[in-house]
């Protein structure tokens, strides 16, 4: 059923990105954001997963919500330090253009 859903958030979004492509922040981006930000559904594993994957193509096009979005979730929530170097260098890039949640986040992982 989790995989269902999930290949159906990423169908949905695609669908609606394809047909709305002039939007300010990307839909994909918007359905991550709302899937962390959900009470009941952001502290899954699963859904985690799910956001992951829909901030990734919006983070590499230099969406800086997604790339400080991403960076967190890479950060917090991957064990290898491998996902973790690439959390922190979103989040340097998130930082760089001015995103205030970035630059919280990285001055309390580098201290």
């Amino acid at each position: 059923m989790a995989r269902l859903f999930c290949r159906l958030a990423l169908f949905m979004a695609r669908l609606i990105s394809s047909v709305f492509p002039s939007s300010r922040t990307s839909v994909p981006t918007r359905i991550a954001l709302w899937l962390l930000d959900s009470p009941r559904l952001g502290h899954t594993r699963r859904v985690k997963r799910i956001a992951g994957s829909l901030l990734r193509q919006p983070a590499l096009k230099g969406c800086v919500q997604a790339q400080s979005r991403l960076g967190r979730l890479l950060c917090h929530d991957c064990k290898g330090p491998r996902d973790r170097r690439i959390g922190q260098e979103l989040l340097r890039q998130a930082a760089r253009a001015g995103d205030s949640e970035a630059q919280r986040e990285l001055e309390l992982l580098l201290s």
